[in-house]
């Protein structure tokens, strides 16, 4: 890691400094276990007590917090430590990788690729015709870019991502290792005789702005026209995007969920981890989505939260879980209503 000076970081993060503003450190650590020449952060009051404890040099707390005994570490105020925090991260990223330039050899780049300034190319990455890629764009080990892709500024692709023929990417974007882009779209069309014809996946993959897209996630291609991800979205792991979907900004999904064909995410959502979408569906603005929901029909209304499967309303949901628990008793009501009737109608 580099080294960074208390004032350094304050500059960067936009905090105000309480200790000793030349202390360096040269090394990330948990609030829980960081050591001299470490920074780490605190955000959660929950992790307060290790505060007090900590052999940290730096560290990073809200301008909230009110010390309640005297600690070793040089402070950096600010008024979120967690966003603060991130922000450092990313920065310290871009400089580790601003000095990756070049193209490494063994790789393949088509007569008629174009590359931007300041790119990196490194060994065994492979870049079709009629590719098209900006500035400070990082490509790492065994990317493989199809033929007529366009790739935006400050874009960077890590180990393994695959990006089929003619999809189109904006600037400020990361893929993470094996994700792969532009696959076939899952269409098959039946015939008389039972078996399936593949019906050709002629679109592509549009990915705007300030995209993030998680490990062996996949998004397929349109059958006609565009997949389209909108700009801010953050795609966990393993996540499944099939053909002509559209996400809309900011939303969030999470590990393991699968939107299936033509359903259309509005911005702002949260969908968590196996959570999923049947086809052809519309999901509000704002909309959150419990793990492991299963949505079947339009939701309609915005910033619903949603729960089950099928997916319903939250407080829906919670009451119909606690009528399933309460199933025995009203059947064995409804047996003593039986008897009951039973008894008053041969009395009458």
């Amino acid at each position: 890691m580099l080294s960074f000076s208390a004032q350094q970081i304050a500059l960067m993060i936009q905090g105000k400094i309480e200790g000793d503003a030349a202390v360096t450190v040269n090394q990330f650590g948990k609030i829980e276990s960081a050591q001299a020449g470490e920074i780490s952060f605190l955000a959660n009051p929950k992790y307060e007590d290790f505060l007090y404890q900590s052999k940290a040099s730096i560290v990073i707390v809200n301008e909230s917090l009110e010390l309640k005994k005297p600690v070793s570490a040089t402070l950096i105020r600010v008024p979120d430590a967690y966003a603060a925090f991130a922000t450092m991260l990313t920065k310290y990223q871009a400089l580790k990788t601003q000095n990756l330039t070049g193209i490494q050899t063994p790789s393949f780049i088509a007569p008629s690729a174009k590359l931007g300034k300041d790119h990196f190319v490194a060994a065994f990455a492979y870049l079709g015709e009629g590719v098209k890629i900006g500035d400070q764009v990082k490509i790492f080990p065994n990317v493989m870019i199809g033929d007529n892709v366009v790739i935006g500024n400050n874009v960077i692709l890590h180990p393994g991502v695959i990006i089929y023929a003619d999809c189109i990417l904006g600037n400020n974007i990361i893929i993470h290792s094996g994700a792969v882009i532009g696959s076939d779209g899952f269409g098959f069309a039946p015939t008389a005789e039972g078996s399936y014809q593949k019906v050709p996946q002629l679109g592509n993959v549009l990915i705007e702005d300030d995209v993030e897209i998680g490990a062996n996630t996949t998004i397929d291609r349109a059958t006609i026209g565009s997949t389209i991800i909108k700009k801010g979205v953050k795609l966990d792991n393993l996540v499944q995007i099939a053909h002509n979907v559209e996400v809309g900004q900011h939303t969030v999904i999470a590990a393991q969920v699968g939107l299936s064909g033509s359903t259309k995410v509005g911005k702002g959502v949260m969908m968590g981890g196996q959570s999923g979408a049947a086809g052809h569906l519309t999901i509000a603005d704002g909309v959150k989505v419990a793990a492991r929901s299963g949505i079947t029909k339009t939701i309609d209304k915005a910033n619903a939260t949603i729960t089950g499967f099928p997916a319903a309303e939250h407080s829906t949901a919670l009451r119909a879980q606690i009528h399933l628990k309460n199933l025995p008793n009203l059947e064995k009501r409804v047996k003593e209503l039986e008897i009951l009737v039973k008894q008053l109608s041969q009395k009458g």
